[in-house]
């Protein structure tokens, strides 16, 4: 094996990057980093009845914007271009011809459906593998159906007796029978080559050195691996990864609604935390540490610590991967990311949202948090009094009432509204009152607020509304209570 790891990413652009594919993509991205090799991109589209319009874009911008930078690809260019499959097609008929030469492969002519190779036209009742009849016709009976312009497919040749063994980084050696192995299709009656040949075709060509993909390729890797044979190639090192799972008996699936990484990103994820937690997903670390940037992952992943077992997408642990992100950014960065939230719910301009972004970043998990935490600044919503009831503060609704009622005049004397002056003059009123803090700042904050939760304390939050919101709420809040006191 070559001395310079080479792996690469091969994504059909029929969708969006689902969260698998984007864990496949880093982790053929960490195998080659950590080995100071090379990282490649192959887009494979030779399913054309599958693509999607925009796709190819949506793979160029997730890796960027994860930072998964490749080395070669379709639009850096490298040594051994292009890759694009579709602008590969005149490479692989050739090594189907080769192999048919070699005896390892062969021209099928009673396929019907390429695209299902069981279906024989001959039979009513489908067998459930193709029966492999043209495998043993003479070279003149296939010359006279090719001079008569018959459609035909070339089948891979398998072996009917023995075993075919290959290693797995992850699963070990694994061995099949070789009569379970199918005549698989190489080169359809289209021309077009199966996604399994063109695979081992570009892998060798472009001198792959570590295949990292799902381990629901781990039945095709004895087909693999024989073709590799036929050839005299070296067969390159497998990793097959477990599947992500959304519970323990189904897949994650974006048929079923399930999040891709562009979902998780509108959802108000960070990508260095969706990428963090991506990495956790059937490989551990080792030890307790779990918070990782992309140059960290590449500092320590070792292909060890991938399970054998499914990984569960847990939600609870990206959102808590997700808030250790968001403290970690300087305020200035938070404000920048959570300023688009926060307008989806604050629309008067005079909200100093910088400040406001420093109560809430210690208190949020996801960027879609904020809209319901702070659409009290654009109007007070219709709260129930039974918010003011503190048992804690022991603030029954009179006590509340008479809270308000003094803190009222207090605000009113501050001239400069500034946070510090608003604090001086209500903890004044607490010092004089002799009381606990929460007794007066409890009612404020819900007079001011309307909601049980809030970003942060009275003050804070009078500081920021202005002072003749704050005056005009807390009137409004002794208005409620006194109608239902007095």
């Amino acid at each position: 094996m070559q001395d310079t790891v080479r792996t690469r990413f091969a994504p059909s652009p029929t969708g969006y990057m689902h969260v698998g594919n984007l864990r496949t993509a880093l982790y053929a991205y960490l195998v080659a980093k950590k080995a100071g090799g090379k990282f490649l991109l192959r887009i494979e589209d030779t399913d054309q009845g599958r693509l999607v319009e925009g796709a190819v874009d949506v793979i160029y911008d997730t890796l960027r914007e994860t930072g998964l930078l490749w080395d070669e690809g379709p639009d850096i260019g490298g040594p051994v271009g292009p890759y694009v499959q579709s602008q590969r097609m005149g490479l692989y008929k050739q090594y189907a011809l080769e192999l048919v030469q070699r005896g390892h492969a062969y021209y099928c002519f009673c396929q019907k459906d390429d695209s299902a190779q069981t279906h024989n036209l001959e039979k009513v009742d489908v067998p459930t593998r193709y029966d492999g009849r043209c495998r043993n016709l003479s070279p003149e009976e296939v010359q006279a159906k090719l001079d008569a312009g018959m459609p035909y497919v070339i089948r891979q040749k398998m072996p009917r007796e023995g075993k075919t063994t290959f290693k797995d980084i992850v699963y070990g050696e694994i061995t099949v029978d070789n009569s379970e192995l199918e005549d698989q299709i190489l080169i359809k009656s289209d021309g077009m080559p199966t996604y399994n040949f063109a695979n081992v075709i570009d892998d060798h060509l472009m001198g792959i050195t570590h295949v990292i993909r799902g381990n629901e390729y781990l039945s095709s890797s004895p087909k693999y691996n024989l073709l590799y044979q036929a050839f005299g190639w070296e067969v390159p090192a497998y990793i097959h990864c477990a599947p992500v799972m959304k519970n323990q008996t189904e897949k994650l699936s974006k048929r079923h609604g399930d999040a891709s990484y562009q979902d998780l990103v509108a959802k108000g994820y960070l990508t260095q935390a969706i990428l963090n937690y991506v990495a956790l997903l059937g490989w551990s670390p080792g030890g307790e540490r779990e918070i990782f940037s992309l140059p960290e992952l590449v500092e320590v992943f070792d292909v060890k610590g991938l399970s054998k077992s499914p990984a569960i997408f847990d939600i609870l642990k990206l959102n808590h991967i997700n808030a250790e992100w968001i403290r970690s950014l300087p305020l200035e960065e938070f404000h920048r990311l959570a300023l688009p939230w926060l307008r989806k719910a604050i629309k008067r301009e005079d909200i100093d949202t910088l400040t406001l972004c420093s109560l809430l970043q210690a208190r949020c998990e996801v960027l879609s948090d904020l809209p319901p935490k702070v659409d009290f600044f654009d109007a007070l919503p219709d709260y129930d009094t039974q918010l003011y009831l503190n048992k804690k503060f022991k603030i029954d609704k009179p006590t509340a009432l008479s809270m308000l009622r003094q803190v009222k005049p207090v605000l009113e004397s501050v001239e400069e509204w500034t946070q510090q002056n608003i604090h001086e003059a209500v903890f004044a009123l607490i010092e004089r009152l002799g009381v606990k803090n929460g007794a007066v700042l409890w009612p404020l904050r819900i007079a001011i607020s309307g909601k049980e939760v809030t970003p942060g304390g009275g003050i804070e939050l009078a500081y920021l509304l202005g002072k003749a919101d704050t005056l005009a709420r807390v009137e409004d809040g002794i208005r409620r209570l006194a109608a239902e006191v007095e």
